[in-house]
């Protein structure tokens, strides 16, 4: 009797250990777990948080390199005068200009400007569009439908200039052939109230109307 109940006993030691041993095995394995998914999780979350950043820095590279074609200017002049001004480019992209400027609020001219008018809009960051008689009547209806929905813009013919249609900024300068180039909408974009803006907030309206 007393054989048999020692062997019972040894019996249920033994289920206890293996018991035992199979509840320590499954708490390893859960902390196995449990670590390689918080591993995983933060490699995700650091990889995503650099692939954010890059995508963000790859943005701002692209927006601050300049448009296929662009011509830029520096060092320009920003004197109030009451005179003309010879300008060595036309549209002229900066320089010294009268003290009013053009109002340039999403503002469609069809008869040419005061060129010092118009370049005091370019440093409020107005955008300015224009075309000479080479450029289509579609084209001229595209750019003014452009014009009118584009705040710190303006359109006016202007005869003098190298090319159908021109976008000039503060120091910046694009010429095209097709309202439909992809570089118009590109160019207002970057430009109306850009980074180049000597006095940006400055008013669009107020001013000359010609």
């Amino acid at each position: 009797m007393g054989s048999k109940s020692r062997s019972e006993s040894a019996d249920r030691k033994a289920r206890i250990a293996e018991m035992r041993r199979a509840e320590q095995a499954r708490e390893r394995r859960n902390r196995i777990i449990a670590i390689t998914a918080s591993t995983v999780i933060l490699a995700g979350v650091v990889g995503g948080g650099w692939y954010l950043l890059d995508t963000a820095n790859e943005k701002e590279k692209a927006k601050a390199a300049p448009i296929k074609g662009e011509q830029t200017r520096s060092n320009l002049s920003r004197n109030h005068v009451q005179k003309q001004v010879d300008y060595p480019m036309g549209p002229p992209a900066g320089g010294d200009h009268n003290p009013v400027w053009l109002n340039c609020d999403a503002k469609v001219y069809t008869k040419e400007v005061n060129d010092e008018n118009a370049v005091h809009a370019l440093e409020h960051g107005a955008v300015w569009v224009t075309y000479d008689d080479k450029a289509t009547k579609a084209d001229v209806k595209t750019l003014t439908a452009q014009v009118t929905r584009t705040p710190y813009s303006f359109l006016t013919p202007y005869k003098d200039q190298s090319s159908p249609i021109a976008l000039t900024a503060w120091g910046h300068q694009l010429k095209v052939d097709k309202a439909s180039d992809p570089r118009v909408k590109e160019f207002l974009d970057k430009y109306v109230q850009g980074p180049q803006t000597p006095e940006p907030g400055a008013a669009c309206t107020g001013g000359s109307m010609s």
